[in-house]
């Protein structure tokens, strides 16, 4: 389990999924056949934590463990895409 922000992260890799627990927020993802590539491709925030940083921590912690296992980072999920365009055009100002 890892600490993101004020939320705990719990990466259950059986399951391909970043979960807050006791909760029902969820970040899930799939890898590649040959374990090079992880397609981020839902998250999920119940309605009384949206707004509180939960999604946010949840894709954090997902792009940390996937930059840590140096894999390619896909996302079919809106809002990873959002998080991760919104992150690279910050990066890419002068």
């Amino acid at each position: 389990m890892t600490s993101t922000e004020s939320f705990l992260i719990d990466h259950q890799e059986s399951s391909c999924r970043f979960i807050i627990p006791n909760s029902q927020a969820v970040l899930e993802y799939q890898l590649s056949a040959d374990k090079s590539r992880v397609d981020f491709n839902r998250t999920f925030v119940p309605a009384d934590m949206r707004g509180s940083g939960a999604a946010q921590a949840l894709v954090s912690a997902g792009l940390r463990w996937a930059r840590e296992e140096q894999l390619n980072i896909e996302a079919s999920c809106w809002y990873v895409d959002k998080f991760l365009n919104r992150k690279n055009s910050k990066q890419q100002k002068p």
